[in-house]
């Protein structure tokens, strides 16, 4: 187990190494190694897609046989709609009618009605964060109005400074707020990459 680890952590990190080399240093062996390592991380990737594939099918299909009556019938139609989804895909490939009549007739209307249902959340989430507690919650609140005032036409007929106002949050400060989490993102993505590359980030080895 532990040699297993070992080996684990000194695969990771040579790849993540040579990978990163490839971005500063123009050699030409160095670019054909990092493309392969990227090629097999694509192989490994479907390999993942396939384990989750069945992880999936064993997890419904015991709630099919085992679980209460509306488990039982969501799984069934997941686990359904997934072996005909795959049935069809890899029977007459992605490109036939029948796979686009599948997917255009199903998966998007199920995609938009999911989005449609997320926009109630995000309005409950707004409400309860527009609540005026502080200064900051004061200044997120009357921020948002102002912006959501910019944005609607109702909004430019009230007032007509509204758009210009709303132009200047979202291209200055939002601009800067942006940036500064971009900023702080790639500064844990480095930090996290020096830890794994230097062997003290273990978690992605497992437990123990």
């Amino acid at each position: 187990m532990v040699l297993s680890k070992q080996l684990g952590q000194l695969i990771a990190a040579i790849s993540g190494l040579v990978i990163g080399l490839s971005g500063f240093i123009n050699l030409p062996a160095v670019k054909v190694a990092s493309q392969e390592l990227l090629n097999w991380g694509v192989v490994l990737g479907a390999f993942a897609l396939g384990l989750g594939f069945a992880n999936m099918l064993k997890i419904h299909g015991m709630k099919m046989f085992r679980g209460s009556g509306s488990e039982r019938a969501f799984s069934l139609i997941l686990v359904g709609s997934m072996l005909v989804m795959v049935v069809v895909g890899l029977v007459q490939g992605i490109q036939s009618a029948n796979y686009k009549f599948l997917y255009n007739s199903f998966l998007v209307p199920l995609d938009s009605t999911i989005f449609s249902l997320i926009a109630f959340y995000i309005a409950s989430a707004a409400y309860r964060a527009f609540v005026a507690r502080n200064i900051d919650a004061a200044i997120l609140l009357v921020t948002a109005v102002i912006v959501m005032l910019g944005r609607a036409p109702v909004g430019e007929l009230i007032w007509s400074g509204f758009p210009p106002v709303t132009d200047w949050i979202l291209n200055v400060p939002n601009t800067a707020g942006q940036r500064g989490i971009m900023i702080g993102a790639a500064l844990g993505a480095i930090a996290l990459s020096l830890r794994i590359l230097l062997g003290i980030e273990r978690s992605y080895l497992g437990r123990g």
